[in-house]
């Protein structure tokens, strides 16, 4: 089967008592990892509004990177054609043979203009049902500053401190949750990072969406944020990579489609094997995952990731992504498939990493 579906321990429950229905679900989430969201782009299609379109329940839609670019077509009144002008745009886009910073930022400009198209915006700022979130990291210290060096050398002192306590990062980063207007929403996180919310308005949605994909020593950080506080504002993996995080007020769960059967909290965490998830985190979610046989038929055995743009020349890169986002309906139907004949209980598998993070 293409499609393998975790849940944790208070999900499976509930959904052993009511099945598999849109009803249940407050939140959804899209982590950061660039290109490898196109292995969910199927799925994505169906979530919205297809599955959602069965309910009334609210939701929050949450994301931090590539999960907030993603999360933002999700709010449109059309997300499938916001879905697949994301999908087309990121697919397709070419650099020069050595882009600097301005240039790549450039392309992430147009890339955003392209997927908001001319009223996306205003679609963000007025949808009533589904409340649209940006996760951003402000910087302190070294990176807030915009020289290669001073970045580089702040990216050393943040993996060193996040190595000796992921709590450290409180006195490096602040997360910046850019929420629509009239949401709400808690964020417990169990390293008590700071975190301070900042409405969403007309002039500062494709500024905090560049924000939160603006990649260290790769894309320029945003300054000058528009009724935020004044920083600079970089990628929201760098703290919510794949998340550690739980969220309220409503009780409902979280639906998550994700690359890999695992979570990374932190960008800096990806070498700390140790640092997974706390188990309160993914206690209420539902996360919808590639299958390990499904990534094997890929072209190249494996998900799309930014090393491409190294790897491969550009007519190559280009025609692996767009296989990758066609296969990737295979997901989509095959989650569809399960929801229409409720076969969730046959399918569906406890989370394979919780436990207590270090």
């Amino acid at each position: 089967m293409p499609l393998s579906i975790y849940a944790g321990p208070a999900a499976l429950a509930r959904i052993r008592e009511h099945g598999l229905t849109p009803a249940l679900f407050s939140y959804v989430l899209g982590a950061s990892g660039g290109p490898k969201w196109f292995v969910l782009a199927g799925i994505d299609r169906i979530l919205f509004p297809a599955f959602f379109a069965e309910s009334s329940q609210p939701v929050n839609v949450i994301g931090s990177s590539a999960g907030a670019f993603r999360s933002a077509c999700f709010v449109q009144r059309d997300p499938v054609g916001a879905i697949n002008r994301l999908a087309e745009n990121y697919s397709q886009t070419v650099y020069s043979p050595k882009p600097g910073p301005g240039e790549i930022t450039h392309k992430a400009r147009e890339l955003i203009d392209y997927v908001m198209g001319r009223n996306g915006v205003m679609e963000v700022l007025t949808n009533r049902r589904f409340k649209l979130h940006v996760i951003a990291a402000r910087c302190h210290g070294l990176m807030q500053h915009y020289g290669r060096y001073r970045q580089m050398l702040g990216l050393g002192v943040s993996a060193a401190a996040n190595t000796m306590n992921r709590r450290l990062l409180k006195k490096l980063y602040t997360r910046s949750v850019f929420s629509a207007p009239d949401s709400e929403l808690q964020i417990n996180d169990p390293y008590q990072l700071n975190t301070e919310f900042i409405e969403l308005g007309f002039n500062n949605v494709k500024d905090a969406l560049l924000a939160s994909g603006s990649i260290p020593l790769v894309i320029d950080g945003v300054e000058r944020m528009v009724a935020a506080p004044e920083g600079m504002y970089r990628d929201g993996g760098i703290i919510d990579y794949h998340f550690d995080l739980s969220f309220g007020p409503q009780d409902g769960l979280v639906l998550y489609p994700h690359f890999y059967p695992r979570a990374i909290p932190g960008w800096f965490d990806k070498a700390l094997k140790r640092r997974i998830p706390h188990a309160s985190s993914f206690d209420n979610v539902v996360m919808l995952v590639p299958s390990d046989e499904f990534v094997a038929s890929l072209p190249y055995g494996k998900i799309p990731d930014r090393k491409d743009f190294e790897k491969f020349d550009a007519s190559t890169r280009i025609k692996y992504w767009q296989k990758v986002i066609s296969e990737s309906d295979r997901l989509g139907e095959c989650f569809a498939d399960i929801y229409r004949k409720g076969s969730i209980m046959d399918v569906i598998q406890p989370l394979p990493f919780l436990c207590r993070a270090s």
